[in-house]
């Protein structure tokens, strides 16, 4: 292979499912790289990713991990990726500014499963990616069907670039396809090449030539030379992986082990050599490569010390500490190495850099050229869990709403909202995610919260009219109270809220107590007899009387709720409860158990049919009350290997009798007798 000229620096980021060794890859690579002198372990809490409290305390990532290092004289940056599905936002976030990622997986087929998510969003936006086989140690491990089971959840042509090299059921070396050269791994070492085994030299031959239609399929040159039982060069083996690599034609596949140091160099070499560099990645966002400095935020951050943090990557040009720009003055630029960042004076192209205190600066928000025709930023994560959240310091409202305000900065997929009942809701992607931002909350912001369930927004209604008399009359010295009238209560149909109609005929209410006894009648209907608001229902004033003297605005308002009052037990009240149109995403052998979660959540099953653009996956359409959806996001990932998702809106309210709402409304009485 011709020699390579230095690149300007790369990125590629580490992506895949929670516990598949993502963390000890990116050891294993700075070690390799010469960065560390030890590979830390997840376990003992000596990597140089997973830093904060919050990822020390759960022994998992829950933020990018990013750490720079040079390899054979050229510089990468190393985005280690939360695996947690709670995390995605950041993941895909980071993925839309590398050159290529590192797609990490464990080699049992039964989980292959789990990489369907990131391998689609990757797909989706033309990210040029590997895959790296970890654990390959494992005892037992039939490649094969990993690789089948792996194919089966990748719309791109998975390439085997190495062929295991076994010692009874250990794998101690590989392969290499390309270059037809075997190699034994060494532990802490470079691995050594051998001879190829006679025992695997047909499997070898027959592998190489799998991998060579794979790559002729894109080529027609090299079809032709197939053809004609030509082995091609293998220069032009090289080139034809790293277009088709960039073009995300295909996918190159690895495998080794990130704890015991095998296979890593090689996952370094096909980097170093086949990813493309950030001139390529900006031209496929639609950056052009003429123009003003440019860099682009993929993450945001609130440091205690250095305050706003935007890490970026700079996609033209060069920036400088101090700078200043239409968006603010750069108030720091720092290299990031794990939880440590180093001020520098300057960052130019290639770079992962921090910029600090750009204020004005958003995630996915460029730097530097306003016109940037940038390719669109993904659109954050749809909510599927919420807590109700209240500052623990009476007072602190208003802090807490700030310190929200940043993590939501920080991370779109968090979101802020405020129920029907005063609550602040706080709704992300599952309970871990929001535990996290409650502890970020008390570790950076020192705000104590206290969490509940959200209250469901319960409605109530009525069956049948009745025709009531309110009538308040108070005489206490001087002027007195006094409203008198009388009004109809109707049902409506669902969905028509509360309508008010005056039938006054004669002046017996004067024209300026009417709109009084609406606002009485609204009042009421805040809170009816089962202590939820009332919806769908018609009150009309008929009648009625006053007094010169003693009637007022506030009297024929009393005299209004005390017609309700009355009147509401009348009308047969019933609970309404609602009820939100689902759609379950998940992998069809797991079809049969969303809809079990359905039935078993008082849900309606509208049917199911094949999810679009995903092989293999349905969608279950079903009605779900919304008292039902609580946990949902928990009970499906546990039935899904971690994959399965769901999309909701409301849809309508239905009623609810029985011992359901009986219950509902007893929790009511209770919570309002509390406050």
């Amino acid at each position: 292979m011709t020699a390579k000229s230095p690149s300007l620096p790369r990125a590629c980021a580490l992506v895949g499912p929670f516990a598949s060794g993502k963390t000890s890859l990116l050891e294993a690579m700075l070690f390799a790289c010469g960065a560390i002198g030890r590979q830390g372990r997840i376990k003992d809490g000596s990597t140089i990713g997973d830093s904060s409290p919050e990822a020390r305390a759960r022994l998992m990532s829950v933020e990018p991990n990013i750490a720079s290092a040079e390899y054979l004289g050229e510089t990468w940056t190393f985005v280690d990726c939360p695996g947690s599905v709670e995390f995605q936002q950041d993941s895909y976030n980071a993925l839309m500014a590398v050159d290529a990622a590192v797609v990490v997986c464990e080699p049992d087929p039964a989980r292959a499963v789990m990489v369907a998510p990131v391998l689609k969003f990757l797909d989706q936006h033309k990210i040029p990616h590997i895959l790296f086989v970890n654990k390959i140690d494992t005892a037992g491990t039939r490649l094969k069907e990993t690789l089948e089971a792996l194919q089966a959840v990748s719309d791109r042509p998975l390439i085997m670039r190495e062929i295991p090299i076994r010692e009874g059921d250990a794998v101690t070396g590989y392969i290499d396809l390309v270059s037809e050269r075997a190699y034994k791994y060494r532990p802490g070492q470079t691995s050594s090449m051998i001879k190829i085994p006679d025992a695997i030299k047909g499997e070898e031959s027959a592998a190489r030539q799998e991998m060579l239609e794979h790559l002729a399929d894109f080529d027609d040159h090299l079809m032709e030379e197939l053809l004609e039982d030509i082995q091609p060069p293998t220069d032009e083996v090289y080139a034809d992986l790293g277009k088709d690599l960039a073009d995300d034609l295909i996918v190159p596949v690895f495998f080794g082990s990130a704890e015991n140091d095998g296979g890593i160099h090689r996952v370094l070499k096909a980097l170093r050599h086949e990813c493309p560099g950030p001139a390529a990645t900006a031209a496929r966002l639609g950056m052009s490569g003429e123009g003003a400095p440019l860099a682009q935020v993929f993450k945001t951050v609130h440091a205690a010390h250095t305050g706003k943090l935007s890490y970026s990557r700079i996609w033209r040009g060069e920036f400088a500490d101090n700078q200043s720009l239409d968006c603010g003055r750069i108030g720091g630029l720092y290299a990031m190495n794990g939880g440590t960042a180093t001020k520098v004076a300057k960052a130019g192209m290639g770079e992962i850099v921090a910029f600090g205190r750009l204020d004005a600066v958003a995630t996915g928000a460029v730097i530097g050229a306003a016109d940037a025709g940038l390719a669109a930023w993904p659109a954050p994560l749809a909510p599927l869990f919420a807590f109700a959240l209240a500052a623990e310091k009476k007072g602190d409202d208003v802090k807490l709403t700030g310190a929200v305000t940043k993590l939501i900065e920080e991370d779109p997929s968090l979101s802020l909202d405020h129920g029907e009942f005063g609550e602040q809701i706080l709704r992300g992607q599952g309970e871990i995610h929001l535990q996290v931002a409650i502890d970020r909350l008390k570790n950076r912001f020192n705000m104590q919260v206290v969490t509940h369930k959200p209250t469901v927004p319960y409605k109530e209604t009525i069956r049948k009219s009745t025709s009531v008399h309110g009538r308040h009359k108070k005489q206490s010295g001087g002027h007195g109270q006094f409203g008198d009238i009388h009004i109809d209560i109707a049902p409506l149909p669902r969905g028509q809220g509360f309508q008010f109609v005056d039938k006054i005929v004669g002046g017996v209410v004067p024209r300026q107590y009417i709109p009084s006894v609406e606002e009485g009648v609204a009042d009421f209907l805040k809170q009816g007899p089962f202590g939820f608001p009332v919806v769908d229902l018609q009150v009309t004033l008929t009648s009625g009387s006053y007094h010169a003297v003693d009637s007022s605005d506030m009297a024929f308002k009393t005299a209004a709720r005390i017609a309700m009052s009355e009147g509401m037990p009348l009308c047969e009240p019933v609970l309404l409860e609602p009820v939100l149109a689902v759609g379950l995403s998940v992998p069809s052998d797991f079809t049969a158990k969303a809809q079990r979660i359905v039935t078993g959540r008082r849900g309606q099953i509208l049917g199911y049919d094949a999810k679009e653009g995903w092989q293999g996956w349905d969608t279950v359409s079903a009605y779900l009350p919304q008292a039902e959806m609580d946990d949902l996001i928990v009970e499906l990932r546990s039935l899904t290997m971690g994959v399965g998702t769901f999309s909701w809106t409301f849809d309508h309210l239905q009623e609810i009798t029985g011992r359901v709402a009986d219950k509902v409304v007893e929790a009511r009485k209770e919570a309002l007798a509390s406050v």
